[in-house]
C-alpha cells in the first residue's frame, strides 16, 4: 500500500454547499429514495450509506463538514 497524504478542499461558500445538497437531493430522487429522510439520516448519523453512489452523490456529501452544513441549514431556515 502506498502511504500518501490526501488533501481535501474545504467547502466554504454557501453556493457550493447549496449546489452539493441540490445534486445529492436530485440523485436520491432519481434513484427513488425520499431525499429529505436520507439526508437527515446522514446528518444525524454521519453514515454515508444513507446517500446513494449514483452520480457521485456520496463522495460529494462527504466533502461537506457536518457541523458547517447544520449551521448553514439553520441560518437558511431562519432567513439569516
Amino acid at each position: 500500500m502506498e502511504d500518501v497524504t490526501r488533501r481535501f478542499t474545504a467547502i466554504d461558500t454557501k453556493t457550493e454547499i447549496k449546489e452539493i445538497l441540490s445534486s445529492v437531493y436530485n440523485s436520491l430522487l432519481i434513484k427513488g429514495y425520499n431525499p429529505i429522510n436520507q439526508i437527515v439520516g446522514y446528518i444525524l448519523s454521519e453514515d454515508p450509506t444513507y446517500i446513494t453512489n449514483y452520480n457521485g452523490a456520496r463522495s460529494l456529501i462527504t466533502r461537506l463538514d457536518r457541523d458547517e452544513l447544520l449551521q448553514e441549514l439553520v441560518l437558511s431556515y431562519l432567513g439569516k
